[in-house]
């Protein structure tokens, strides 16, 4: 059997940090983490098209800053800001902190491995052949610079009796190398047969020298413009 670990777990304070950021102690460490699981599932149960990749959470002093990636932000912020102010109401009931809201654009939402798993997941869920979900979203990710992906599927695929898994993979995805910088993300289709996994891996370059953020800043600095001040 093949010893597997998560990509992004391996690569925790080599080229990527935690999603969520700040320290705690005592029993404030448990109030915090479920006030982020809370904040976190309200985010992206609400907001199902704003495209959500991730939500990163940082608490410095008495402030919960909270910065939303999604590929169409305009969902998120509504006419005039209106919707933005609603968000920002509910995660404050949610939290005793006073919160600060960001909403970073994703301006390349085609090598985001999280979007590409949601949107093989939602096709699939469409009836969609999977074989072409899955080579569509293979191609799109080398076009738009990803020098290798990796994409699987399991469970039953097509309305088959056998569940079984398929992967399709194209240039180099390094998953020894952790200086490697690969993104992965897991999503569930929920068909009409039953439940089918999609697991990404996307390869986006080295990273040399250890710097926890990394991949954060390599994000930002290619959507410089993305970036929306707090509000």
């Amino acid at each position: 059997m093949g010893q597997k670990t998560s990509p992004i777990g391996l690569r925790l304070q080599i080229n990527r940090t935690w999603d969520s950021r700040w320290y705690a102690a005592g029993d404030d460490y448990g109030r915090l983490l479920l006030e982020d699981l809370k904040i976190r599932q309200y985010v992206l149960k609400n907001h199902p098209q704003a495209a959500i990749s991730k939500v990163v959470i940082e608490r410095p002093a008495k402030l919960c800053r909270v910065s939303v990636f999604a590929a169409r932000p305009g969902v998120i912020i509504g006419k005039k800001g209106a919707d933005i102010e609603k968000l920002k109401k509910a995660i404050g009931a949610m939290t005793k902190s006073e919160v600060s809201l960001n909403i970073v654009e994703i301006r390349k939402p085609e090598v985001d491995a999280r979007l590409i798993a949601q949107g093989i997941a939602d096709q699939l869920e469409r009836r969609v052949a999977f074989r072409r979900a899955m080579k569509r979203a293979v191609q799109s990710a080398q076009r738009l610079g990803a020098e290798g992906i990796k994409i699987t599927c399991g469970g039953r695929l097509g309305g088959a009796e056998i569940a079984r898994t398929e992967t399709y993979r194209e240039g180099k995805v390094p998953l020894h190398t952790l200086r490697a910088n690969v993104d992965y993300a897991e999503a569930q289709a929920h068909t009409a047969y039953g439940v089918c996994g999609v697991k990404v891996w996307v390869y986006k370059g080295e990273i040399l020298g250890h710097d926890p953020m990394a991949q954060d800043r390599l994000m930002m600095e290619s959507q410089t413009s993305g970036v929306r001040p707090a509000r």
